[in-house]
């Protein structure tokens, strides 16, 4: 929820590779969230993105707490700067 706070959106694959987690494991995360209401996502193709669910009913505190969580982990706010925005288009050279 750290890593997803500080990108403000993202898709699974996209936060598996940044917290080196199975991807599996990473989905089966969001989708509890999601169930939970903590998480919103929204199909954009065939991705999923998510997002910290701004109706939940305390979602500022929720968001202020995790970024006060975010700032203390100077590693994962350094990796989560470096990322690109959005996914590469299919085929597209690097």
């Amino acid at each position: 929820m750290i890593a997803l706070s500080l990108l403000e959106e993202s898709y699974a694959r996209e936060l598996a590779r940044l917290l080196g987690s199975p991807l599996s494991g990473v989905q089966a995360a969001l989708q509890g969230l999601e169930r939970d209401g903590l998480v919103g996502a929204r199909a954009a193709g065939r991705t999923r993105l998510y997002r910290l669910e701004p109706r939940y009913f305390a979602a500022r505190e929720l968001k202020a707490y995790l970024d006060r969580l975010g700032s203390a982990d100077k590693s994962l706010e350094q990796l989560t700067n470096a990322l690109r925005k959005r996914p590469r288009r299919t085929g597209k050279p690097l």
